[in-house]
């Protein structure tokens, strides 16, 4: 099955950035309108235990580990490979291994410690994306060890494993996400059913274990053998969810911490996809109009084309056909970023003049981490399996029908896909969920950096503000990018990057209400 409403999009928008290269872009003087400089902030002190460190008392033989680093990746980089426990109520039972990558700070005099980063998904790997990345985070690795790390039931971490390449192909070319009849509808569930089957078959000794609660916890133990007071982190994306759970958890361990395109803290899984039908379309407009084409009839012609497809799949170079679903996730991929319009402008043009789909094909294919010899990566499955463990939530397929009159309303588009999706993508799923929405208030907690870009379409602007609200008082400070696309920091904003870097280099912290412009 073909999902649009999780979206994987702190990964894709590192790939989108290091595709299309970095534009820098600031207000009149390149500062946070704003912004204060207090002073320099003094190390932090020794964090005092939390209710969680006290409920679970990890043995020693895990919180005294050392990594045992070695050579990987390109010059400079290391490897390594951390314990941790399976089950937290379980402390001293079964563990798995939780992959870790560096780059060492180059001022060693300097240096402040690890800052340990989370691109996004759920199930973004940072051991592969934050050296591809490093170039964007340059100044931070002045002072900074740079530390990815794929969470539990990620990648090298314990990945869980769904379905093989045959089956995710013949999902992707039979199911159609937005079922028009009741056979189209109950193929639709019981693919969901049996992605979710397929997980608990091959991955089912971590699939109960995976939710992000776990990851926070294992952020923690993290902390402790890499040496750190404090936890440091920059978390985009999904990452800004992990990293709010983080701060609920353990508020006295929080060190610095950047939050760049956030999560809706106060959304549920329907509101999730209510905010990504709004934000999406939003972009879709937003890229319309600088095209010059007037949003509503450009919208129409847009929709008019996906349902035409539905019936009618255009043919490709490769052989396979581009069908609805697959056209839809062509057109979502641009979006991410703006620079990645005109590769959306050529995609359609090419549809209307040729009569094919090779564009939007690939860009879904990229999407879907389908490679060119027809393999398939896992990040589908590690974030469809992380997603269903958090949410409590199972729509039917009856409120899911219930909703796409309001769903179509806010996008023609995307409404429709997101609208089935509540209903498809947990669908009998094998563990229960834990939560309703992800808690995120952190008392006592210091100043995290809670940045949101006004045109992001993936988690729009308004959940920022609320995620800084749902930290606290004094804990969230709200860094506004009046911009384009998913992340501010990894577009290159000059403003957002130099208030972002005082803040973690700093510890200059702005004022909560700046304002950056592109």
């Amino acid at each position: 099955m073909n999902s649009l409403v999780r979206v994987r999009a702190g990964a894709l928008a590192v790939v989108a950035m290091l595709a299309a290269g970095l534009l820098a872009g600031c207000d009149s003087d390149g500062k946070a309108s704003g912004a204060t400089a207090p002073p320099k902030s003094s190390a932090p002190a020794a964090p005092t235990p939390s209710a969680d460190d006290k409920a679970r008392a990890l043995p020693e033989s895990l919180t005294g580990q050392r990594p045992s680093w070695s050579s990987c990746k390109s010059s400079g980089w290391q490897c390594a490979e951390v314990k941790v426990p399976l089950d937290y109520a379980k402390p001293a039972g079964d563990t798995i291994s939780v992959a870790l990558v560096r780059k060492q700070a180059r001022d060693k005099d300097k240096r402040i410690g690890s800052l340990l980063f989370n691109f996004g998904g759920p199930g973004g790997s940072g051991v592969e994306i934050l050296p591809r990345a490093a170039d964007t985070f340059s100044s931070l690795n002045s002072r900074y060890d740079l530390v990815g790390f794929d969470p539990r039931g990620v990648a090298k971490s314990s990945g869980v494993v769904c379905r093989d390449d045959k089956e995710q192909a013949e999902a992707e070319r039979r199911i159609d996400a937005t079922p028009d009849t009741a056979a189209e509808e109950a193929a639709f569930l019981k693919d969901g059913a049996d992605f979710g089957a397929g997980c608990a078959r091959r991955s089912g000794k971590v699939l109960p274990y995976v939710g992000t609660s776990n990851a926070a916890r294992d952020m923690d133990l993290l902390r402790q053998v890499l040496g750190d007071a404090k936890l440091n982190y920059f978390g985009i994306s999904y990452g800004t969810e992990l990293g709010g759970t983080y701060a609920h958890l353990f508020p006295q361990r929080v060190g610095r911490a950047v939050l760049d395109a956030v999560v809706d803290p106060t959304a549920d899984s329907v509101g999730h996809a209510r905010n990504q039908a709004t934000g999406f379309q939003r972009a879709l407009e937003d890229y319309l109009k600088s095209t010059g084409q007037d949003p509503k009839q450009g919208t129409e012609r847009i929709a008019g084309l996906l349902s035409r497809l539905d019936e009618r799949p255009l043919p490709t170079a490769s052989g396979r056909k581009l069908n609805q679903t697959l056209a839809l996730t062509g057109i979502v991929m641009p979006l991410y970023s703006k620079e990645s319009w005109p590769y959306l402008t050529q995609a359609l043009a090419e549809v209307q003049e040729r009569g094919t789909g090779n564009l939007l094909l690939a860009m879904a294919d990229s999407y879907n981490d389908r490679s060119k010899s027809g393999g398939y990566g896992t990040q589908s499955h590690s974030q469809r399996a992380i997603s269903c463990d958090d949410t409590k939530a199972r729509p039917t397929a009856a409120q899911a029908r219930a909703l796409l009159p309001e769903f179509r309303r806010i996008s023609p588009v995307f409404g429709e896909f997101l609208a089935w999706d509540t209903a498809g993508w947990c669908a009998n799923w094998p563990v229960a969920g834990e939560r309703d929405v992800p808690e995120a208030s952190a008392p006592g907690a210091g100043p995290v950096l809670v940045v949101g870009t006004t045109g992001d379409p993936a988690t729009p602007y308004e959940g920022a503000k609320k995620m800084a609200d749902k930290l606290g008082a004094g804990v969230g400070v709200l860094l506004t990018n009046k911009g384009e696309g998913h992340g501010a920091y990894t577009k290159g904003n000059t403003c957002v990057l130099r208030t972002v870097d005082a803040y973690l280099l700093e510890g200059k912290v702005p004022a909560n209400g700046s304002v950056c412009s592109s």
